[in-house]
């Protein structure tokens, strides 16, 4: 026991060093937190070990809030962040679905699931039926698995009888390969998306934290060999997508998060490319634009 307390005492004194003592102090909380609920939890000087190789704090504890829901994160699947929570949780308030008058929910890219589940706890029981498109197996599995751990039912795609309560659809594509759609059930309500949009200049100086253990590909907005190198590649794709008849109802809202400095570029495409031209910014808490929101 002394010898664990030097150890924890000694990686504590560095991990201080790293990120200063306020950080490294609530971390610490959350992981001797962990340690003591999980009865399979790493030990403590392990989790210490591995954060100060520059692993994210959310792999080693196995799981992040996000509104009131705690969501597994499993590596390389991305990590969800405070700002997609914020302005996802601002969504959620701006439509009232109803058993009466429910809604149809497609999250392209959707990763851990993070934004469908939210969506489907949040509003009433049989109100919303939600898509989650991913090109990640990885990601697939894990927002299934969150789906059962937030007590979200899963349902078929080819399914279009109600449901008393909210279902979760999760579909494997690449939304580069039109074939994807024969999978999910147009037209939709809302239309959600976090796609990857780093350009690679900006990817390069990410922090290890970030580029040696979340997908890449769930962040470098233009995959390799893409002609443009601005990060928006997945925006002009989804604009594509979202002008194809029969893809959105009237009246119908989508919402995509962006970089910083990437409003205004993705606002044109949705408006030029698309053909949406009621359009909106919404900004994060740290006053970045950060959501490009558009109505059919």
């Amino acid at each position: 026991m002394r010898s664990d307390g030097t150890a924890v005492k000694q990686l504590f004194t560095s991990l201080v060093s790293s990120l200063g003592r306020e950080t490294a102090t609530r971390e610490l909380k959350w992981m001797k937190s962990a340690a003591l609920i999980a009865s399979h939890s790493p030990t403590l000087p392990a989790m210490l070990q591995r954060r100060l190789s520059g692993e994210p704090l959310q792999y080693i504890l196995g799981t992040t809030p996000f509104g009131p829901l705690d969501l597994l994160t499993r590596p390389p699947t991305l990590i969800p962040r405070p700002e997609t929570e914020h302005w996802t949780l601002q969504l959620a308030d701006l439509l009232t679905p109803t058993p009466a008058r429910p809604l149809t929910v497609l999250d392209l890219c959707t990763g851990t699931g993070c934004i469908p589940l939210l969506l489907c706890h949040l509003w009433p029981p049989g109100s919303t039926r939600a898509y989650g498109v991913d090109i990640s197996q990885d990601a697939i599995r894990l927002a299934t698995d969150n789906a059962a751990r937030c007590n979200i039912p899963l349902s078929h795609a080819s399914s279009l009888a109600p449901y008393s309560q909210n279902v979760f659809i999760p579909v494997l594509g690449d939304l580069r390969n039109p074939d994807v759609f024969k999978r999910v059930l147009p037209p939709f309500d809302v239309i959600t998306a976090n796609p990857p949009y780093i350009p690679k200049r900006e990817y390069d100086e990410l922090p290890i934290s970030v580029k040696n253990y979340e997908d890449p590909a769930a962040l470098l907005g233009d995959p390799p060999g893409s002609e443009e190198q601005d990060g928006l590649t997945f925006y002009r794709l989804i604009a594509q997508l979202l002008a194809q008849k029969g893809m959105l109802r009237e009246g119908s809202i989508v919402a995509l998060e962006v970089g910083q400095g990437q409003a205004d570029a993705v606002e044109a495409i949705l408006q030029q490319s698309a053909g949406l031209r009621k359009t909106q910014v919404w900004k994060d808490p740290w006053n970045v634009k950060r959501v490009v929101l558009a109505r059919a």
